[in-house]
């Protein structure tokens, strides 16, 4: 196909460039290729920085890699061998750090390049623009300054300690954050963007340590907190509520954690005094609060420190998206992760025992992070309804980076909000190119927008590549379980609706849903078990299963009097009655509060002809047993809550 022809070109052209750069390699510096070798050179740093493996510890033969396989091979040699030379004094010399893509700026040559590029773009966007570069900087020093009150903060004049004497026999193993550079300051981080960094081998605090900080912590009642993040209920607390742990934390700033950061982030991090710790959290996993959404963090850089042995806990571990489904990477207690703020990442579900992290997100005092701070306003302004102004923060933040995915996906899902499908579409396809199809939360995006289009299978096709990368996204199980229904793939739309309920218990719309699939399935007593634990759900839900309920007693009690039980069906009448009496008390209560949607106004308009059914149903129980002075007293209810109703009275005249 064209396509597949166009493929096959451009990897052509990259295994022409690891041949000349093998020659070279091997001839030394003295071989000048010339504009040809500039070419092929800038093309297989965009080829290396989309693509590559994570695991870069592997020790490869350098003469090995300079053969065939280093020619066509994987992508992961020549990260290791990079790896292997990037501290040579030779290292520009031999060739392999020719691969290293962006720039190494130092502060003041990044502070020329950002207010070249602010000029720039204020000429093009105006003083709108302008004001909120403004807003961003004076946002950023406020924020700094607070840090420093709360945060340990370095004195400039403080030394970095050597890297030798800071670890001592802990490692360091490094991750590829995927194919799209930090959202901030992308120039200064190149190939092979191997900027995840993980502890290895010795930890760098003690068991015994991290205990104490627990404990210290749950005196302070960490553990008896909760709020909600994104989808999913947390326990855990904010360090500026927790002084003993501030306390440790503070400490571990200063000798151990901002000297490892200074080291590991040297693209950016010009000194120990830049160092800002911004936002830090202690949080608690348990079988009860399992996880949290796949998200990214809230500043140009951050951390996780494991804070108990994994023996105490099954499962944990934090998952990054673009590395697979099941790649999860546990860390045991006292190990930690640094990384950028801007990749996806996730807790992984603890199913049983306890776990406890500490996070941090960090700010750089030299550096704003005007690419975060316009989307995070933009943001701010879409859940303020102003989505023009929204839209224009998101345009100014993809002019400072045009790959900032997380803008593309906002600014989609505002069009999608405005019926802009066709714009939308566009900027949704163009984070996911970005980011080789890896992004859950993008794909299911495109299959909220494919749905609305009409577009079915194409649609579910995309909320299938998302539940490939994230099966435990409670809606976007069960949006693709809606969509199955559609087509009638019964069985693999209650399937969804068990993932969704597995991954949040409290989903109600996937208990009702999987209820009404079985009950039209003519599983009667399953599809009761599930409106039941839909009554345990969110307010707007309740009377929905409480509606249900009645229609399903009402339906059981129909067939019990057909088979001869009639005291089932006297039972299952009485309850068909409470439940529908007090779901429309439900009902009125949130129209009272205005909170009355078409979807509720559904169910109101169900509850008439269902209470009817049901005073006939028990009427017509009364008659079947002879007392007949119950079944009057039963329509004549009937002609009171229905008075308008012809039907009530038709029940009535029968029996008078």
């Amino acid at each position: 196909s064209p396509k597949d022809a166009r493929m096959s070109s451009r990897s052509i052209k990259l295994k022409c460039y690891f041949a000349v750069l093998a020659f070279a390699t091997l001839m030394g510096n003295g071989i000048s290729i010339g504009n040809a070798r500039a070419n092929f050179e800038e093309e297989a740093k965009l080829e290396l920085w989309s693509r590559g493996a994570f695991d870069l510890d592997h020790d490869v033969n350098s003469t090995f890699l300079l053969g065939s396989l280093m020619r066509s091979g994987p992508v992961s040699y020549v990260r290791r061998e990079f790896l292997a030379h990037r501290d040579s004094q030779n290292c520009d010399m031999n060739g392999y750090c020719r691969f290293r893509g962006g720039s190494q700026e130092s502060s003041a040559e990044y502070e020329v390049h950002v207010t070249k590029k602010i000029d720039e773009l204020g000429a093009l966007f105006g003083a709108p623009f302008l004001e909120a570069i403004e807003k961003n900087k004076i946002e950023h020093a406020e924020d700094c300054k607070k840090s420093c009150e709360i945060y340990y903060c370095a004195d400039p004049a403080k030394p970095l300690v050597p890297m030798e004497t800071l670890m001592g026999e802990t490692t360091i193993k490094s991750y590829s954050m995927g194919s799209v550079p930090p959202e901030d300051f992308a120039e200064s981080f190149g190939f092979p963007l191997d900027i995840i960094k993980v502890t290895e081998h010795s930890p760098l605090f003690s068991a015994a340590e991290a205990a104490k900080v627990v404990s210290d912590a749950e005196a302070e009642g960490v553990d008896k907190n909760e709020f909600q993040s994104g989808k999913y209920q947390l326990a855990g607390d904010w360090l500026v509520h927790l002084p003993m742990t501030r306390e440790w934390f503070n400490s571990r700033l200063e000798t151990t954690f901002f000297p490892l950061l200074a080291h590991l982030f040297p693209e950016v991090i010009s000194s120990l005094s830049v160092i800002r710790a911004h936002s830090v959290s202690l949080l608690k996993y348990n079988s009860s609060h399992p996880r949290t959404d796949v998200h990214i963090d809230n500043g140009i850089l951050a951390m996780t420190l494991a804070m108990t042995p994994v023996k105490n806990y099954v499962g944990g571990g934090t998952y990054f998206e673009h590395m697979g489904a099941d790649s999860v990477l546990q860390m045991d207690v006292g190990h930690g992760t640094f990384r950028p703020g801007s990749v996806r990442h996730g807790g992984h579900r603890v199913q049983d025992g306890t776990r406890y992290i500490l996070g941090a997100f960090l700010l750089l005092e030299d550096r704003v992070e005007h690419v975060r701070r316009l989307k995070n306003r933009g943001s701010d302004l879409r859940q303020a309804q102003d989505l023009i102004g929204a839209a224009k923060h998101f345009e100014w933040a993809l002019a400072m980076n045009p790959k900032c995915t997380t803008c593309l996906k906002d600014w989609a899902e505002i069009l999608l909000r405005q019926k802009r499908f066709q714009e939308a579409e566009e900027k949704i396809l163009k984070a996911l190119a970005l980011l080789e199809y890896k992004d859950s939360d993008a794909l299911f995006t495109l299959g909220v927008l494919l749905s609305e289009q009409g577009r079915d299978e194409e649609s579910i096709a995309a909320y299938q590549k998302s539940i490939a990368l994230n099966a435990e996204d409670a809606e976007l199980c069960y949006n693709l379980g809606v969509k199955l229904g559609e087509r009638g793939k019964t069985k693999e739309e209650m399937t969804m609706y068990a993932k969704a309920t597995k991954a949040n218990p409290r989903f109600g719309g996937a208990w009702l849903n999987w209820g009404t699939a079985l009950a039209e399935g003519g599983d009667l007593d399953d599809a009761e078990l599930m409106f039941l634990r839909a009554l345990e759900c969110e307010a707007e839900i309740v009377p929905k299963a409480m509606i249900n309920l009645g229609l399903l007693y009402n339906t059981r009690g129909n067939i019990m009097a057909q088979t001869g039980d009639m005291a089932g069906a006297s039972a299952s009448a009485t309850d068909a009655a409470r439940y529908l009496d007090e779901g429309k008390s439900r009902l009125d209560a949130l129209a009272a509060d205005g909170k009355l949607n078409d979807d509720l106004g559904k169910y109101v308009s169900q509850y008439r002809p269902l209470r009817l059914q049901n005073h006939r149903l028990v009427g017509q129980l009364h008659a079947g047993a002879g007392d007949m002075p119950s079944c009057e007293a039963e329509f004549r209810r009937a002609t009171e809550n229905f008075p308008d109703d012809s039907f009530a009275w038709q029940m009535l005249s029968r029996v008078l």
